[in-house]
This record gives C-alpha cells, sequence and structure tokens, in this order.
C-alpha cells in the first residue's frame, strides 16, 4: 500500500487527506485497527523515532507519551517502585514487565498532559503493556508487533475502533526531507545525530563528575529533546522525563515550566498527598485534577465548602507553601537539558530549585560565564555538548 486516505488534515475542513510515499514504495506501516488521523501520525511516526532512539542508547524498553506533536513523558523500562506504582495507579497491577513499566513511567510524570495522548513503543506490545492501555485515555499506539493476546485486549478499547498501528521496525527512512510551507517547499538533512556517552565529555564546571547513571538521564533528556517543540528543556530523572517544557519561545519560560512540572511529579510523592483521603468511585482522570489542584496555588478550588464533599471523605489540610518547599529540597539527582545554549544564569537558578545536579547544554552563550558560575555555586556538573538540537 503506497498511500492511506485520511478523514481530513490538522483540522475538519483541511481536506482532502493522506499520507503517501513519494518514491512509489509502500508505507512502513499498518493500520490493525481504528482510523489514526492527520494529527495521529505526526505523533505516531515523531513517538517511534524518539523511542527507537532510546532503545539503541539505553539497551532497555522505551515508550512515549505523545500530544500535539510533541512529548509529554518518555521513559526507559526500569523498575517502579512503591510509591511510583501508586502515583502511577498502577499498583494494583503487580510486577509490569519493562515495556508496561516504560509505558507506566512516560504516562505517570505529567498525567494531565498524557491524557488523550498517541503512545510508541520500542517493542513487540506484550500483554502488561495492552492491559495498562485499555485503561487509559488514549487516542492510539504505534509500535513493531503485538502479542495476539494484546491485540485482543486492545480490540476491546473503544468497542474496537483504537487506533493501532504496526510499524516496519527495519523502515529507513530518505536521507534527506521536505516539507511544504505556503506552496514552497523546505529542504534539509535529517536529524540524524547520535546520543551516547560521548556526548557528554565535555564538562566545563569546576564538578567533573558525571556518573553512569546521569549519562543515561541526560542521554533521555537530549533524545527527547530532538523531538520536542523548540524552545524546550527536559528535566530526567531516573530513566523517565519528569518534566518537560516545550514551545515556549523565552528559555527561561522553558525552564520554569519544565520545572513545575518536575516539582509536581515529587510532590505527588509527599506522604501528605499520597494519603488524601479520595472517595470511592473517583475516577483516575478526576484524582490526577484534584491532586493537581491540591499542590498548587489554587487548592481552594478543591478544598472549598461544597466541593470537597464530593471527592474526599474528609476534608483534607491545606498543603502550606513552607511543607511543599521542605519536601522539594529532598529533590536531587536530577538531570536537565536543554536544545539551545542557556542565555543566563537565572535559568541554572530554576533548576537548581527542582533538584538538579547534572545539565547538558549547546553552550555557545556570550553569557556562558556567567552560566557556568550558576552552576558552580550550586556544585552542579554541566557538559557543553556543542550541539543544537531545534525541531519544528
Amino acid at each position: 500500500m503506497n498511500e492511506l486516505e485520511l478523514k481530513y488534515g490538522c483540522n475538519p475542513n483541511q481536506k482532502p487527506s493522506r499520507i503517501y510515499m513519494k518514491d512509489g514504495s509502500d508505507l512502513p506501516i499498518k493500520v490493525l485497527m481504528g482510523r489514526p488521523g492527520y494529527i495521529n501520525f505526526l505523533d505516531a511516526f515523531n513517538g517511534w523515532q524518539l523511542v527507537s532512539e532510546l532503545k539503541k542508547a539505553t539497551g532497555l524498553p522505551a515508550a512515549t507519551s505523545f500530544k500535539h506533536v510533541s512529548p509529554a513523558g518518555a521513559a526507559v523500562g526500569l523498575p517502579l517502585d512503591e510509591t511510583l506504582a501508586k502515583i502511577y495507579w498502577v499498583d494494583d497491577l503487580g510486577e509490569l514487565s519493562p515495556l508496561a513499566s516504560a509505558y507506566a513511567r512516560a504516562r505517570g510524570a505529567d498525567r494531565m498532559s498524557s491524557f488523550g495522548d498517541f503512545i510508541a513503543l520500542s517493542d513487540v506490545c506484550d500483554v502488561d503493556t495492552a492491559r495498562l492501555i485499555k485503561r487509559e485515555v488514549s487516542d492510539g499506539v504505534i509500535a513493531p508487533g503485538y502479542e495476539p493476546e494484546a491485540l485482543e485486549i486492545l480490540a476491546q478499547k473503544k468497542k474496537g475502533n483504537y487506533n493501532v498501528i504496526q510499524i516496519d521496525p527495519n523502515y529507513v527512512p530518505a536521507p534527506t526531507e521536505h516539507k511544504d510551507v505556503f506552496g514552497i517547499t523546505f529542504e534539509q538533512g535529517r536529524n540524524e545525530l547520535k546520543i551516547d556517552d560521548d556526548f557528554f565529555s565535555k564538562v566545563v564546571t569546576e564538578n567533573k563528575e558525571i556518573p553512569d547513571h546521569a549519562k543515561r538521564d541526560l542521554a533521555i533528556s537530549m533524545i527527547t529533546l530532538k523531538y520536542t517543540q523548540s524552545n524546550s528543556v527536559c528535566y530526567v530523572k531516573d530513566g523517565q522525563a519528569i518534566g518537560i517544557g516545550a514551545g515556549q519561545q523565552s528559555r527561561i519560560h522553558c525552564t520554569r515550566l519544565a520545572g513545575q512540572k518536575a516539582d509536581n511529579w515529587w510532590l505527588r510523592q509527599c506522604p501528605k498527598v499520597l494519603a488524601l483521603p479520595f472517595k470511592e468511585g473517583i475516577k483516575r482522570a478526576d484524582r490526577d485534577n484534584a491532586i493537581d489542584l491540591y499542590i498548587g496555588e489554587e487548592y481552594m478550588d478543591v478544598l472549598a465548602d461544597g466541593t470537597w464533599e464530593n471527592i474526599f471523605t474528609e476534608k483534607p489540610e491545606v498543603f502550606t507553601r513552607e511543607e511543599k518547599r521542605a519536601w522539594l529540597d529532598k529533590l536531587t539527582g536530577v538531570a536537565l537539558g536543554s536544545d539551545a545554549f542557556f542565555p543566563f544564569g537565572d535559568n541554572i537558578e530554576r533548576a537548581h530549585k527542582s533538584g538538579v545536579t547534572y545539565i547538558a547544554e549547546p553552550g555557545g552563550s556570550i553569557r556562558d560565564d556567567n552560566v557556568i558560575d550558576t552552576c558552580n555555586k550550586y556544585n552542579m556538573a554541566m557538559a557543553f555538548t556543542g550541539i543544537r538540537l531545534f525541531h519544528h
């Protein structure tokens, strides 16, 4: 099959719409279920590239959760501890396969943004992963294959209309890309940059120590940024993105946005939040929203009289700013990547508040000295990669 007609493009008024191979070859995908749309395929193809690179870089199964052509989360398949299993709402599923653990992490780090995601998996979708996908609100999944029982489970989702795409893992795209804007064709070479341990060899701070686990996290960060709308930064901890700031015109706004997401991920693990007394029957999405409000500045939206009674069995105490800061101060060892240089030390000051210890960025700002000095102030280790990773 050389082409696939789509219902419409980005919006219902944008017709006709299709995907096809210009060279006349067959498409490297098969639609096993559903009818994926234009944006679904954009998410699927970007997500597939991301997880493929994560798998190559780490040797671990990988998953990503995409929304509007940027990842909301990305992770590799490391085991979940009891706390993470609880905040990701998978503590009732027992021990998960590595692939399912990767998706639980990718989906769970920023559940608000991942609602209605498109999933990409580096490996054949197994039963554990299918069971997890089945109970989440999601638009579809792309993977190199599906176990027969996993496919049966996914067929129960959306009355058989859930979007399931199988991609040929051996497909290699042409080395040159083309894109039309306003009737004008742009051409560029594909970004085939390999990100590995050597990518972080130029350490420019007084602290030169970047251990192997931090290099892995920095690699996850930078690979994630390759497929995130610029400007972008990505905070990573223990094999998963915990805060992605995408598509901001100002880099400090990226750093703040992603830092707040990383903070929320950590605040959700505080015993006071874990102990919130939810009523029976509250859906996962409603719990996510309630927690997001409770740990934020607009906590009265869930604690006001006449409101909390609909969510909790008893009224929770306010999670004070001082309590939150004390808990956040326990977060350390976070890796931070940036798709272009940090122009000012204020980005580092903000990163420090979210437990950042390791940083990778291209370097090349006229204020590099200020950025390095700010890293030295907090004993951070920072590597200059020399390579920008803009994605549009």
